[in-house]
């Protein structure tokens, strides 16, 4: 058997998975279209990046990670219904996706999340203070985390909603508000990823101070993970989102909106409605022990099994 995995190159997490596969399966992959039996559209939104002619004569898997049901448009819906004549299997991360692409295709879906990298996410929570110091965040502070995207491109001030943008603001406040009426350290926030124009502006007329890497190293946002007290995850639609994992493997306390794989991972403790952020509690523990069941070498597992299954198809 020969896969080959397209890789969207956009400098992203999908990116990363595919680097981490071809690592780990040497023997399975190839780089040459024509001698593939299967073709892995991991990021499925690149999927026209490939010719027709090459998707009709493989073996076809596209990995949707979601849909945002305010932008499935009508124009979205037929580039779906053609794409889905060139793909035999659909691979989703979360069942809220299985849920959404499930009303669309008759093709086959295998459910399971991506894979975590622990040799990337390591606990370093004992060096939280020696970690603040060095980046210059005082050590009283409640300090709450975000490492994402979630303002349009088009304009860079318009919050991606899926995101979550508003609700992660929305909970920050909630903390801000509630630690003041009790006389406790102030909230500041710490911010990495591209697009963060729309929360430095609510973080700004909401007068709480922030910290911001716009493109920070992987090595340098396992330090951020850290040096948090809290890392919030408000997002509406997600296949993940990665934070999840990487928080668990981390020890970083999160909580989160039920989205993506956050049942699978997270305590129903640390899930929130938005509005009622206060009502939830990390565990880290428990988000721990359910991340290193799908990190690596174990989290390739139902990905082999299921390019198998293909194959002998």
């Amino acid at each position: 058997m020969k896969v080959f995995v397209l890789a969207p190159k956009e400098n992203w997490i999908c990116d990363r998975f595919v680097e981490e596969w071809i690592k780990a399966h040497p023997e399975t992959t190839t780089n040459y279209l024509a001698e593939a039996d299967i073709v892995w559209l991991l990021a499925d939104w690149c999927w026209n990046h490939l010719p027709d002619n090459v998707l009709r004569g493989k073996k076809v898997l596209a990995s949707v990670h979601h849909i945002v049901p305010e932008k499935f448009n009508k124009e979205s819906q037929q580039e779906f219904a053609f794409r889905d004549q060139f793909v035999d299997f659909y691979h989703v991360p979360c069942q809220k996706t299985y849920d959404q692409i499930s009303k669309l295709t008759s093709k086959p879906i295998f459910t399971f999340p991506f894979w975590v990298n622990q040799e990337l996410w390591t606990n370093k929570r004992s060096e939280k203070d020696r970690l603040r110091e060095k980046y210059g965040i005082s050590k009283d502070k409640f300090l709450i985390g975000s490492f994402q995207r979630d303002t349009e491109g088009h304009d860079l001030k318009s919050p991606k909603l899926e995101k979550g943008p508003d609700l992660f603001c929305d909970a920050v406040i909630e903390r801000r508000n509630d630690r003041a009426n009790k006389g406790k350290s102030n909230v500041e926030v710490l911010l990495a990823g591209w697009r963060r124009q729309y929360v430095m502006a609510r973080l700004n007329s909401a007068k709480i101070k922030y910290h911001y890497h716009e493109l920070p190293a992987l090595e340098t946002i396992n330090d951020f993970y850290a040096m948090l007290d809290l890392y919030i995850v408000a997002a509406r639609y997600e296949g993940g989102p990665q934070a999840i994992f990487e928080c668990a493997l981390t020890g970083t306390p999160i909580i989160s909106t039920d989205v993506g794989a956050a049942s699978l991972i997270l305590s129903s403790n640390s899930i929130f409605i938005p509005g009622n952020s206060m009502k939830a509690l990390s565990d880290t523990n428990y988000a721990h022990s359910r991340a290193m069941k799908i990190a690596i070498p174990d989290g390739f597992r139902s990905f082999e099994k299921a390019l198998d299954e293909i194959y002998k198809k």
